[in-house]
C-alpha cells in the first residue's frame, strides 16, 4: 500500500524523534543524544558576550 507524502513526513518525524530523544546511545553512557547534549550545555554554558558592543569588540588582527 502506498501512503501519502503526509504519511511519509509523519513517519520520518516520528523516527527522528525516537532517534534523538528515546534511543539509548551506548557511547555516551546509555542516554538519549538530546539528553546528553542538554547535560553538556548545562555543564559548559556559553560565555556571556553581552558586554561587547560594536565599538568595544576587539578587531581582528590588531
Amino acid at each position: 500500500m502506498v501512503g501519502t507524502s503526509t504519511d511519509l513526513k509523519i513517519t520520518v518525524a516520528e523516527y527522528i524523534d525516537w532517534f534523538n530523544h528515546i534511543r539509548l546511545h551506548g557511547d555516551i553512557g546509555l542516554v538519549p543524544p538530546a539528553e546528553h547534549e542538554d547535560n553538556h550545555y548545562r555543564r559548559n554554558p556559553r560565555p556571556d558576550t553581552s558586554q561587547f558592543t560594536a565599538s568595544t569588540k576587539p578587531s581582528a588582527g590588531h
